[in-house]
């Protein structure tokens, strides 16, 4: 019998915490509770993510490092982790996948011998050109239901809710 993969896991994870609410089950105060509707809405858009990304073969980690190294040419490879709050471990197994794919490319910083300075190669800027296609269609069906203006805001609430809880 074959054990599943870690990514496996999680998506099947994943799968279960996304149960719709049409159980017939009493779900109480949960529909009130901020982290409760946050995880809920970041399922339904991980599961949108996946599903238009699906043909770009790429996961939204993978799409937010290839933006930011398009942002930050040249940049060091801890650097990118530490802003997306990605762990080293994974970080490193994250670029070493996009290398093999030949779309980014880690060359030896020229400040600090021990560290990686990274480029998007020529397949990497052209993938990330279709994924901006994709992630305004993206974004556009997560905007849709709201009232102009709504996006902008509901973006504050966010950043404020974030800068509101301690970093641990």
């Amino acid at each position: 019998m074959t054990t599943p993969s870690r990514s496996r896991k999680k998506t099947i994870s994943a799968a279960r915490d996304a149960l719709p609410a049409s159980t017939g089950l009493d779900l109480g105060p949960l529909p009130g509770l901020l982290g409760y509707a946050l995880r809920r809405a970041q399922v339904a858009v991980f599961a949108d993510f996946m599903a238009s990304f699906a043909a770009l073969d790429l996961r939204p980690a993978q799409f937010s490092v290839l933006l930011l190294i398009r942002q930050n040419p040249g940049c060091k490879q801890s650097d990118v982790a530490e802003a997306l709050g990605i762990l080293r471990p994974n970080f490193v197994a994250m670029m070493d996948e996009l290398d093999h794919r030949g779309l980014t490319q880690r060359t030896t910083s020229k400040g600090d011998r021990r560290s990686y300075a990274i480029f998007l190669t020529q397949a990497g800027e052209a993938l990330l050109d279709a994924a901006m296609k994709v992630v305004a269609e993206h974004e556009a069906r997560l905007t849709s239901a709201m009232k102009p203006g709504e996006p902008e805001k509901f973006l504050d609430l966010l950043a404020r809710i974030e800068r509101a809880v301690p970093a641990r």
